[in-house]
């Protein structure tokens, strides 16, 4: 199981949101959703059901629910494990990250993800072998979209 971007919860909710204000962001971010390149990890899969059935983002629970069967039928998951856990909370601690960030990418790494696509992360960091792209800003110097 292996792809080369990991997408962010952030760029799947802007995807599918019906929230005014996530207008301007929403082909951006749909772009990236139609790849086939892109995996996730079980913590995205939880978040994007979170704020998915928000009122705001138009979208009942069960559509909701059903948004997220699909991806995890489609795409590569990478679980949140016991070894994911104790590398992020190490990558928490060497680039003062909250956990949360810190998950998404020692998951990224661990799916094969050289690239997790964000507006969350610092764009253009590296964090241990995976870079983080801000689709909404363009991209940093030296990295290269596959």
């Amino acid at each position: 199981m292996s792809t080369s971007y990991f997408l962010d919860t952030n760029i799947l909710v802007y995807a599918t949101s019906l929230a005014p204000d996530h207008l301007p962001k929403r082909e951006v971010a749909r772009a990236w959703v139609a790849r086939p390149d892109w995996g996730v990890s079980t913590q995205v899969l939880m978040e994007l059901f979170a704020q998915a059935r928000q009122p705001r983002h138009g979208l009942l629970p069960t559509a909701a629910q059903a948004l997220v069967e699909r991806i995890a039928a489609r795409r590569p998951v990478m679980p949140v494990d016991r070894d994911t856990v104790l590398e992020a909370l190490a990558l928490r601690h060497r680039h003062y990250l909250s956990h949360w960030d810190a998950a998404i990418l020692c998951a990224a790494r661990r799916l094969g993800a050289h690239t997790v696509v964000s507006e969350d992360l610092a764009p253009g960091q590296d964090y241990g072998g995976v870079r983080v792209l801000n689709p909404f800003q363009s991209p940093p110097s030296g990295l290269v979209l596959a």
